[in-house]
């Protein structure tokens, strides 16, 4: 089966450690045959995007470490012409530097934007999975080995057992069969307060429901605070219902196709 990686966004804090790292270890080094060095500046064979959503006061971050997928069915391998790639029996794809002609066919066939080109060199270049390191006694790439709350973790396959069961893809990559899995990859929310403003204070224990169609999704009740929130909710439109005893029932459209929403303040009057 070989080995995968597996990120969990929820355990990623930002720290960069895994683009620093791999900057770290490219840059400066050739690790020929698996890799010629990677340029100061210009590619990232790990990144880590940062996606601000929501407006104040309810705004998150989220982090989402991102590096080639090493498909299984990979559209660089059938773009190149100089077959230049070669897959491992661990499944890391390594894009060999002395066979690439520079054709950059495979930057165009990256469905992530994951393959860089080299314009000293006139090759392309990816992630390696650290394989220099692996067939050196090292046990993981050096992105795994510098997180460390274990947000990216690289096993065999058959050592994650059920956690695989509730993994994603990247919609991206999907396609192509990835050896990259994703737990808790960033869906919608959609928050706000609930207010009575007669009274000029917040509504404390409100019931809260999200409707899609005529299905309830979810519920919850407003905090000390009035708020409440719906996360990780697949992208489209809702319908928010509010009740309270001594209230009149209140009821907005969320539409959270787009992007992430606070709905600010809404006002829940006395019956």
């Amino acid at each position: 089966m070989g080995k995968v990686f597996l990120v969990d966004i929820a355990k990623c804090n930002g720290c960069h450690n895994c683009q620093i790292v791999c900057k770290d270890e490219h840059c400066g080094n050739g690790w020929l045959p698996y890799a010629a060095e990677q340029p100061d500046t210009g590619q990232f064979w790990c990144r880590l995007d940062e996606k601000v959503r929501g407006k104040v006061p309810v705004v998150r971050i989220s982090y989402t470490p991102l590096f080639c997928a090493h498909c299984a069915d990979a559209p660089c391998v059938h773009a190149c012409a100089a077959s230049a790639f070669e897959r491992r029996d661990d499944g890391l794809l390594i894009l060999s530097p002395e066979k690439c002609t520079g054709c950059m066919a495979c930057i165009d066939a990256c469905p992530q934007g994951a393959i860089f080109f080299n314009e000293d060199l006139h090759i392309a270049q990816k992630c390696t999975g650290c394989a220099h390191l692996l067939d050196n006694g090292w046990d993981v790439p050096r992105c795994v080995d510098a997180c460390a709350h274990e947000a990216i973790l690289y096993k065999e396959e058959s050592e994650f057992g059920d956690l695989l069961n509730a993994a994603e893809l990247l919609e991206s990559t999907a396609p192509y069969a990835p050896r990259v899995y994703f737990l808790n990859l960033p869906k919608r929310f959609v928050a706000g307060t609930i207010v009575d403003f007669e009274a000029d204070e917040v509504v404390i224990g409100a019931q809260v429901s999200l409707i899609s169609g005529d299905e309830i999704l979810a519920t919850t009740e407003t905090d000390d605070f009035g708020d409440f929130m719906f996360d990780q909710i697949p992208a489209g439109s809702y319908t928010i219902i509010i009740e309270k005893d001594d209230y009149e029932k209140s009821e907005i459209l969320a539409d959270i196709t787009e992007i992430d929403l606070c709905v600010g303040d809404l006002a829940l009057n006395k019956k």
